[in-house]
């Protein structure tokens, strides 16, 4: 039983997952752009201008949709939802697994007459951390898997795509100016705020798990015996936004920083202002643009990711309750049938 349940919620959590995609990415397309992009507070020129004031989130999309189509926002979308789908339903599945897990080792010591059966918050870190782990870990063995002349064969098509642009710049030239610019270690840019970020989730899953079971003790104890006490679908949406909420607002200047070190990144036509590293850039982006800079675009993030995590949690939960209702059904009417025969 706990093994189809974790189905189900990895299942859920896919399709949750690309429904919330498709809603919410042309904010992310947006954000994107608002976080890769230098504005400093002191351009090393002769010249005195006054910066020039960032457009919001909304002047951004009719910009992109007045530019390059209405395509321009959905860029990348493709990949994008296969990833998705991919990472939210391993994810899920194995959530779900330790949590499993968690909340028998918690109604084990309940049984042995130490705590209440409930699962702590750090234990929900864990839960979430661990399945994370299990997320990255699947992924990669997909990789190391996959027909090796289908990737060559993909290689070939990108290169020949790359070359039949009209501008010079693809995937190919990207990847020899990174080479050029910083040799291997280019491609490698980020990827310290980006291990870091690692507790993003984990801190998303633990606030929504806490409150979530808050919710439910505290309808449990104004509620009648065997009435339901489970979260409704605008609860779980709210539950779902101030989680991705405090697990943004806490992760979001790494999430910057990370953006930065893996663009091209120069202002006023300095290359002496290119990020070296991740404590550089922090360095610099303090130095030339200010601590504001940290949380550039930051209002669109929320927006987006928050809007999109609660999408996510709603719709997966609701996933969810149909795929039990569904079973429940069809195991009355098998039970029925055999006491037919």
């Amino acid at each position: 039983m706990s093994n189809s349940n974790a189905v189900a919620n990895g299942v859920a959590g896919a399709g949750g997952g690309i429904i919330a995609q498709i809603i919410t990415y042309p904010l992310q397309t947006v954000n994107t752009r608002q976080q890769t992009e230098r504005r400093a507070k002191r351009i090393l020129t002769s010249a005195s201008t006054s910066p020039t004031p960032t457009p919001t989130a909304l002047v951004q999309i009719l910009q992109v949709i007045k530019n390059e189509g209405w395509g321009g926002l959905y860029s990348g979308l493709k990949p994008s939802l296969f990833g998705t789908a991919a990472s939210q339903g391993i994810y899920y599945y194995f959530y779900q697994v330790f949590k499993n897990k968690a909340e028998s080792i918690a109604n084990s010591r309940k049984n042995k007459g130490r705590g209440d059966g409930s699962v702590g918050m750090f234990s929900w870190l864990i839960v979430a951390a661990l399945a994370g782990e299990e997320r990255k870990e699947s992924m990669a063995r997909e990789v190391a898997n996959s027909d090796q002349s289908s990737i060559t064969l993909l290689h070939d098509n990108m290169a020949k795509l790359d070359s039949l642009k009209p501008t010079p710049y693809g995937t190919i030239h990207a990847a020899q100016e990174v080479y050029r610019e910083a040799g291997i270690r280019g491609f490698w840019k980020g990827i310290i705020p980006t291990l870091i970020m690692v507790c993003n989730p984990s801190i998303q899953f633990m606030i929504y798990e806490t409150s979530l079971n808050r919710l439910k003790a505290r309808r449990n104890k104004a509620s009648k015996p065997g009435s339901n006490t489970s979260a409704t679908a605008f609860e779980t949406f709210l539950l779902g936004a101030l989680a991705k909420l405090g697990a943004t607002v806490s992760t979001y200047p790494l999430l910057v920083v990370k953006s930065r070190l893996q663009a091209k990144q120069e202002i006023g036509g300095n290359s002496s202002l290119r990020y070296s590293g991740t404590i550089d850039a922090i360095m610099k982006m303090i130095r030339y643009e200010g601590l504001s800079s940290f949380y550039k675009g930051m209002s669109t993030k929320i927006v987006q990711s928050v809007f999109a995590a609660s999408l996510l949690f709603m719709i997966k939960e609701e996933l969810v309750k149909a795929y039990v209702l569904m079973a429940h059904k069809s195991h009355l009417f098998l039970s029925n049938l055999r006491k037919i025969r």
